[in-house]
């Protein structure tokens, strides 16, 4: 762990300019510098390095944040990572701070096993290019495969001797420990004594981390004796293949540039797909599409397209994939390959051009992929299309946006000619998790139906600008944090009648939220409040806390948030035009005695209303006939009357 101390050392050595730099040709533009975005393809430059700020924004794509965070999103690095880049830049000694001996002998031992993954991987290259056995054996099958030397350099593909424990003895020889060998599953140590290659007798694939170690193999049978056609490293502290994609390392700049990511099968079909000059491909590893491989694919696009073998039957098994990715919120498509073909087969035997037009007009969203997948078994049997239907329903209820569930509902009712309420009601059934029985349901029924009229007027009394009663938490919550960076400092007056009371905005916000046991739901946002709160401590009242410590966060989203907030355009600022014609608008700094109090009082709404929803979804697990359901209901019923107070002082407020 990087200590504090170096931590601001390598904040104040890192110019923005100069970093940046390194990565992009940045041109003066007057006290800033601009460029094309380096994180999506533009060709009117509109990413901005502030050197005054210390900051850089794209206001393309929306990235922005401090030199560390560059680094982080350009080289794909961990936090603690880019800090290293940086520091070795500017020749700071990184000092961190003492390892415990257990935790030194675990890192040591994790480093140890890297080591001999590195090691190995090496030793698999050299056997396919320098053995008469790897040439005769490895590469001729390769070469059968359409593959180039080039090609089997760059994944580093390889070949382990099929001579029993070859290898081990080897690596034994060069030093390597026994544990370490055994530990990574390179070695398999006999009960009756001596060692077994795990993948002797097999092509080589190395497994990379996103930063390019080798952190595991999967080894591919060459002879017809192999009993299992894939054998891949076991699980262990380096290795986890529910958290490790294929071709992750060499497919990532390319995921990020085309924001667009296709899923594939196997090894092969990846490296193929790169050969032809398709890089934005990845496999999962020997296993079924897991939430952490779609999370690793979520850190460089929000797109998905999986691509199937033309195989009806693995197309049904796999579509299950399909589920895990709708409900991380991205957006998937589905191809299927002609029948008899899969990625590996249909690269070999098409242009580039032609794989991807054959991507783009086959492309189907899952709800056309699932209809044509099962139209011949529900043309005439209506259970089984009730089923489908069900099936889909399940599908959508778990997107996270209810724009897209929206959208998806509608696409489903059209395609399967049933009626959208009717599809609604079941999404919204699927959501709650459970079957009401009849009170519960004529009792929630009772509770939406109210919501829903005090939203419509609430909607129709509120009007703040900007700020809409219909704004998110998250929305809510950047504006509050906003107000603190920008104007904590200041005070304003707030009008009680006749009286005029002085306020200062950060004790406002403060006390207002923190009072009633608020906590703010977003981590970034939560974290600029806790900076504000810690730095303001260290000043003079009524001195503005710098903005440069909410860029330089050791939170890179919340610092990555704050840059968002300060480069931001002001929708209150005057134009010339105004000022030419003697029209005068209020700043936003002039309206904070009328925006805050009704930013505040919103927000705490939305609190109570995400409460309420809580404790409807608790009340839908219960036994109605429970002391707790009783005790729950009292409580929903509590907050309703809370909200129908807020409502009402909001509308006096407006008024």
């Amino acid at each position: 762990m990087i200590d504090r101390a170096t931590v601001d050392k390598i904040y104040a050595a890192a110019n923005v300019v100069e970093v940046i730099s390194d990565f992009v040709s940045l041109k003066k533009k007057g006290v800033n510098y601009s460029a094309c975005c380096p994180f999506h393809n533009e060709k009117t430059p509109s990413f901005v390095v502030s050197p005054s700020k210390g900051l850089y924004k794209c206001f393309g794509c929306g990235k922005g944040g401090n030199a560390i965070t560059f680094v982080m999103e350009h080289e794909r690095l961990t936090y603690v990572e880019a800090l290293k880049w940086v520091a070795k830049k500017y020749g700071i000694t990184v000092e961190e701070r003492e390892e415990t001996p257990e935790e030194k002998q675990r890192n040591d031992d994790r480093e140890s096993m890297m080591i001999a993954n590195a090691w190995a991987a090496d030793y698999f290259a050299k056997a396919i290019f320098e053995s008469d056995e790897g040439l005769s054996v490895a590469r001729s099958y390769f070469a059968g495969r359409g593959l180039t030397d080039a090609t089997i350099r760059k994944f580093g593909l390889g070949y382990c001797p099929g001579r029993g424990d070859v290898m081990t003895q080897a690596a034994l020889t060069a030093g390597y420990k026994e544990k370490y060998l055994v530990d990574t599953g390179l070695t398999i140590k006999r009960e009756t004594g001596g060692y077994y290659d795990r993948f002797c007798g097999r092509a080589m694939f190395p497994i990379h981390t996103i930063s390019g170690r080798v952190t595991a193999f999967s080894g591919r049978a060459l002879a017809a004796d192999n009993k299992a056609k894939y054998v891949n490293s076991p699980e262990s502290p380096v290795y986890s293949k529910s958290n490790n994609l294929y071709g992750i390392y060499f497919a990532k700049s390319a995921i990020t540039k085309e924001n667009h990511c296709i899923l594939v099968e196997g090894n092969l079909d990846v490296v193929q797909m790169h050969q032809k000059g398709i890089e934005n491909v990845v496999a999962p590893l020997g296993t079924a599409l897991t939430v952490e491989q779609v999370r690793v694919i979520s850190r460089f696009t929000n797109n998905i397209t999986l691509l199937f073998d033309g195989d009806s039957a693995g197309v049904k098994a796999a579509i299950k994939g399909v589920d895990l990715v709708l409900k991380e919120g991205l957006n998937v498509r589905v191809v299927v390959l002609p029948e008899g073909e899969d990625p590996d087969t249909y690269a070999r035997s098409h242009t580039a051009d032609e794989v991807r037009e054959f991507i783009r007009t086959h492309e189907r969203d899952f709800i056309r992929f699932k209809s044509e997948l099962y139209a011949e078994e529900v043309r005439r049997d209506p259970i089984r299309k009730a089923e489908l239907i069900g099936d889909m329903v399940a599908s959508i209820a778990l997107i996270p946006n209810e724009i897209q569930r929206s959208l998806f509902a509608k696409e489903c009712a059209e395609v399967m000619d049933i009626e959208l309420e009717i599809l609604n009601n079941e999404v919204v059934r699927k959501r709650m998790g459970t079957a009401y029985d009849n009170q519960t349901n004529e009792f929630v029924r009772r509770q939406q139906a109210q919501q829903r009229i005090e939203q419509r007027e609430l909607a129709d009394l509120v009007s703040l600008g900007k700020y809409k009663a219909g704004s998110s938490m998250t929305e809510l919550e950047k504006e509050l944090a906003g107000f603190l960076i920008k104007y904590g400092h200041c005070s304003f007056d707030y009008r009680d009648g006749k009286k005029r009371i002085p306020f200062n905005v950060a004790e406002t916000i403060i006390n207002d939220i923190e009072g009633d046991g608020v906590v703010f739901l977003d981590g970034r946002y939560r974290a600029i409040m806790e900076c504000y709160k810690l730095h303001r401590a260290e000043l003079p009242e009524g001195e503005k806390v710098p903005e440069h410590h909410f860029i330089e966060m050791d939170n890179p989203e919340a610092s990555s948030a704050a840059v968002d907030i300060l480069t931001e355009n002001d929708n209150y600022k005057q134009s010339q035009i105004w000022k030419d014609h003697d029209i005068y608008i209020e700043s936003e700094e002039e309206r904070l005695g009328k925006i805050i109090p009704k930013t505040i009082l919103l927000y705490k709404s939305k609190y109570i209303e995400v409460m309420i929803e809580e404790k409807q979804q608790l009340l839908s697990e219960l036994d109605d006939e429970s002391a707790e359901y009783l005790e729950v209901l009292t409580q929903i019923n509590n907050l309703l009357a809370v909200r129908t107070k807020m409502a009402e002082q909001t509308a006096r407020n407006i008024l």
